[in-house]
């Protein structure tokens, strides 16, 4: 009888793996944005979803059908104290925003006490008020509330008086100038930051409403520019010696050349009643008088006056010298003169185009 054969093993690849049974690595969890809610009843597209925060749910405005429930209330929380608030239906819960002009977190809580409260009641307003009673917080209140007032009697923007505060602060802070008056200090910071602002104003616009002398307003400035301009500087070389890139006027100052006759006639013309067409004639001769040295030595006021006087007489909207004096504060004399020197090289002045397009006209200039 045979043997049976011997099994035969055959060697052969192995079997490929099916790279649908492979093991995935798990992905973070995104939202699909790809996809959006919509009524399965209706079949809305787009659909008319209603979100009832009250009730927390997600309701289809077509069939009333409820899509979801237990939705998070997404918008601000606004609750409305009518009696704390004396009825003026006030629903801020958070309180002022932080003051960048001020110190400290300004969290405090105040306890407010009027004339018909208890003993107990007064008795905690005046330990809570001992307690977070900040002295150099209420001496820069203070300061910031005459600087908004100077400036608004000067009609100065919001930007300006808002760059005043942050130079006063930055002299509190370093305690420079101790020995000045707060408000000679006061007066050199808004004259720097009229500068800065572009919107200039002369010592004697400041001396009419500080009612600090003139000479102390030239004085403290430079003691304030000087000031400002080694703080910067130091500031600058911490930034460069720590491996960074100092920003251009980042610290909040930046050296501006002085008040030039072109940057008082826009505000002159406007006070004055000008067309435009009559102040940028007068800005044009003011920046000649300049390049010209034609009134060499004068004040910016009075070159600025006399450019008005001759544009307005040249655009036949003639004002008169007193009326000039009256806006920008110097004499009628002195703008007569200056227009007397003005007038005898008017050729070097105005354009020749404007009196080849009937713009402006020699013969209506007075001869004074």
């Amino acid at each position: 009888m045979a043997n049976p054969p011997a099994s035969v093993m055959v060697m052969g690849p192995p079997p490929v793996p099916d790279p649908s049974l492979a093991v995935k690595p798990q992905e973070p969890w995104r939202e699909n944005l790809s996809m959006h809610l919509i009524c399965k009843d209706c079949k809305e597209d787009p659909p008319n979803l209603v979100e009832d925060f009250s009730a927390g749910d997600t309701v289809c405005g077509s069939c009333g059908l409820v899509l979801g429930d237990r939705i998070v209330d997404t918008r601000s929380e606004w609750r409305t104290f009518t009696n704390d608030d004396q009825n003026n239906d006030d629903p801020s819960r958070v309180g002022d925003g932080a003051n960048p002009l001020l110190n400290g977190a300004q969290l405090q809580t105040t306890i407010a006490f009027s004339g018909g409260g208890s003993a107990k009641a007064r008795d905690l307003s005046r330990a809570q008020n001992r307690a977070t009673h900040d002295k150099a917080a209420k001496t820069l209140l203070a300061a910031y509330k005459e600087i908004q007032a100077w400036c608004d009697g000067m009609r100065i923007p919001k930007n300006g008086s808002d760059t005043a505060k942050h130079l006063f602060k930055i002299t509190q802070d370093e305690g420079a100038f101790r020995g000045k008056s707060q408000e000679t200090v006061i007066a050199g910071c808004i004259f720097i930051a009229c500068r800065q602002c572009k919107v200039p104003r002369t010592f004697r616009e400041v001396f009419s409403i500080t009612k600090v002398s003139k000479p102390e307003i030239g004085r403290i400035f430079k003691q304030l520019e000087k000031f400002f301009g080694d703080r910067n500087e130091k500031l600058k070389a911490s930034i460069i010696e720590s491996g960074g890139v100092p920003v251009e006027n980042g610290t909040g100052f930046a050296n501006v050349e002085s008040t030039t006759p072109k940057d008082l006639c826009n505000r002159f013309c406007n006070q004055l009643h000008l067309s435009q067409k009559c102040t940028v004639m007068s800005q044009d001769i003011a920046s000649k008088t300049e390049t010209t040295g034609v009134l060499a030595g004068r004040s910016p006021i009075s070159t600025a006056a006399a450019c008005i006087f001759m544009a307005s007489y040249l655009a036949g909207e003639g004002r008169t010298a007193k009326d000039i004096s009256q806006v920008a504060g110097v004499s009628d004399g002195t703008i007569r003169n200056a227009y007397k020197i003005m007038y005898q090289r008017k050729q070097e002045l105005v354009k020749p185009e404007w009196i080849a397009d009937g713009r402006a006209d020699f013969k209506k200039l007075p001869s004074l």
